[in-house]
């Protein structure tokens, strides 16, 4: 993640906060995002250095004239400085620092067979009690962890799988 992106997520994220309008732009940035990805004449119009800023910026500026007035303006600035091909990355940066912001944690919780919601709900409650922080998870399962689970967030990663014991317990009789 570059530098810019963490300081225009930054720059929203306070801004939305002052306004007090956070969760409608959480809403809009995250329309946009999905609307970047789902239509290549959008993204083309938009990403496209041969379409003249003010033309840009005049488009977003109509496309988006509902939409609040932080959010819009911050569009039009990603669009001046280039950085509308930014886009995804500012927004996955600016999600990270909302979590942050409000004490969230999401995990993906990986595991061999599906839980209940009983057994998802204690593991969870687990997390939440160590890390004093509320958990939004993601749940998969994955056949191939034989048993056990494995949980993400972020860059860490604790896996207590089967699978994973094994692999360690192989790669230790190799290096021996």
């Amino acid at each position: 993640m570059a530098v810019a992106h963490r300081i225009y997520a930054s720059a929203l994220l306070e801004a939305a906060r002052e306004k007090g309008t956070l969760p409608a732009v959480r809403e809009e940035f995250s329309a946009v995002v999905e609307a970047l990805t789902a239509s290549s004449e959008l993204r083309g119009m938009l990403l496209n250095p041969q379409v003249d800023a003010r033309t840009r910026s005049g488009a977003l500026d109509a496309t988006f004239a509902e939409a609040d007035p932080t959010f819009r303006n911050f569009l039009v600035l990603l669009a001046e400085k280039g950085r509308l091909a930014d886009a995804e990355e500012v927004h996955r940066e600016f999600e990270r620092l909302v979590a942050i912001d409000e004490r969230v944690m999401r995990v993906e919780l990986t595991t061999a067979q599906e839980l209940s919601e009983g057994e998802a709900q204690e593991i969870l409650a687990q997390i939440e009690q160590r890390s004093g922080r509320r958990v939004e998870a993601t749940r998969t399962v994955d056949p191939d962890l034989i048993g056990g689970l494995i949980l993400q967030a972020g860059s860490m990663r604790v896996d207590a799988s089967v699978r994973g014991r094994l692999d360690k317990l192989r790669e230790e009789l190799v290096t021996r």
